[in-house]
């Protein structure tokens, strides 16, 4: 059942298999260095709360309505908007969850080119280098060598993809999903030993009131979509591979877990280690994107086996990469496959193709590309603002939307009981896809438009 022949649709081989398929597309870059950040920036321990009540609420509504659509009618999200009507939004609907893959995966691979850029350096022992000053800007400046790595990835992407669903993606996750578990665990724990490191992990995890601001929950909300790969059309086409036997509700409840869990994991890696090598600076922090590549190499460099453990970070980082880069791209694959009615191999070229020429975009937006800006911002810049920021949101808002007003509750109640005794968390789905769930959309898409205007500032 590897692909679309004799009419039979693509599988996981079981809760197993669709868990961490799941869960690795969840886990991605947005865990590892976003939410740190975003923690310190915005309360440490407060943040960390906040954004825990949203995942076991809000992220659990949407995490269970994509996977019940997409397992009801075993389309990829377009097909799956349809089959409930002809009305314009209802494709509007579709059609937005496809596209948004298509247009994360081009820039999420420029990203994770650079981190096998980093990988390879660290394998080479320039640790040193790497944790000079300037040497992240001189090399995201040189097209040649961003656009290599940018390619290495797609290739290692796009093989796995080419496979299949069971051969590929489930075998892949299934490697890869323990492996970064035990390696964040090792990081973690390294961290937190460090010399001065406990403040950092008093700030990350003891809420403290003080430090609470409604952009607080405005944030936590924004860091859902990275975290939890809802509003993507990835949950929607990977429920259409879901079998009928399979727990929705465990299943959700596992990759909740696991997602925070390595959130979790990637504060304690990242806010103790920057703490210990700032002074207790929690300002340090605040570098957004350029944490990873430039602050952590530098807090790296002044421990002891640096270069051992920059190797184990990264490796960390590039299976986070790849197996959130895979849900990306089977989305994209399987909403060709469906509306084109083409097979694997020509559904993944063509994403091949248009992954290599929006992301050569982004990876020369630094370099020779950098004279082009677009509302201010450089390729890589735009495609995340008009995908995180304006199109999830959109996303989410109208999947709520079918979910309470079109398909109903009793069907989706329907679906979830095939695999289980009982919807053992109806009552909190019910509050939140008619009511919380399309406010929250709002109120994220309102608050990142009036900040990419400069109305407010996040």
């Amino acid at each position: 059942m590897e692909d679309m022949k004799n009419g039979k649709r693509s599988s996981f081989s079981g809760k197993l298999g669709y868990v961490l398929a799941a869960a690795g597309a969840s886990v991605g870059l947005g865990n590892i260095w976003r939410f740190p950040y975003l923690a310190a920036k915005y309360g440490g321990g407060i943040f960390l709360i906040i954004y825990i009540v949203l995942a076991l609420t809000f992220g659990y509504t949407m995490i269970v309505a994509e996977t019940a659509i997409g397992r009801m009618t075993r389309k990829s999200p377009v097909g799956a908007f349809k089959s409930f009507g002809k009305k314009k939004w209802l494709s509007f609907g579709g059609w937005i969850n496809a596209v948004i893959p298509v247009l994360i995966v081009p820039y999420y691979s420029v990203i994770g080119g650079w981190v096998i850029k980093y990988l390879v350096e660290y394998f080479r022992g320039n640790a040193k280098q790497l944790a000079e000053d300037g040497y992240f800007t001189d090399f995201i400046s040189n097209g040649v060598s961003t656009e290599l790595c940018f390619m290495a990835f797609c290739a290692f992407t796009l093989i796995i993809i080419f496979a299949g669903v069971q051969n590929g993606i489930e075998r892949v996750s299934k490697i890869m999903m323990p492996i970064l578990i035990v390696l964040s665990v090792i990081i973690a724990v390294y961290s937190v030993t460090r010399p001065g490191a406990l403040a950092g992990v008093k700030y990350f995890l003891v809420p403290n009131v003080k430090n609470f601001s409604w952009m607080t929950v405005v944030s936590a909300m924004g860091q859902m979509f990275y975290s939890l790969s809802i509003a993507m059309g990835i949950l929607i086409t990977f429920g259409s591979y879901m079998k009928k036997d399979t727990a929705i509700e465990d299943s959700t409840r596992n990759v909740e877990v696991f997602d925070t869990g390595i959130a979790i994991m990637a504060g304690l890696m990242i806010i103790p280690a920057v703490f210990a090598f700032s002074g207790g600076d929690p300002n340090t922090l605040q570098a957004g994107p350029s944490l990873m590549f430039i602050t952590i190499p530098k807090v790296f460099q002044n421990m002891g086996f640096g270069t051992v453990i920059g190797i184990v970070f990264f490796l960390l980082v590039l299976f986070a990469a790849v197996t959130s880069s895979i849900a990306l791209t089977e989305s994209a694959v399987s909403t060709f496959e469906d509306e084109l009615g083409w097979g694997r191999k020509k559904a993944t070229v063509l994403v091949g193709v248009i992954m290599l020429a929006l992301g050569s975009l982004s990876s020369l937006g630094y370099g020779p590309l950098a004279g082009i800006k677009i509302i201010g911002m450089q390729f890589l810049d735009l495609f995340d603002f008009l995908t995180n920021s304006v199109m999830m949101p959109i996303a989410a808002l109208l999947t709520s939307l079918l979910v309470s007003r079109v398909v109903g509750i009793d069907k989706i109640e329907d679906e979830i009981i095939h695999g289980e005794s009982a919807f053992r968390r109806k009552k909190v789905f019910v509050v939140m896809i008619k009511y919380l769930c399309p406010v929250f959309a709002i109120i994220i898409l309102l608050s990142s438009v009036a900040n990419a205007l400069g109305w407010i500032k996040m």
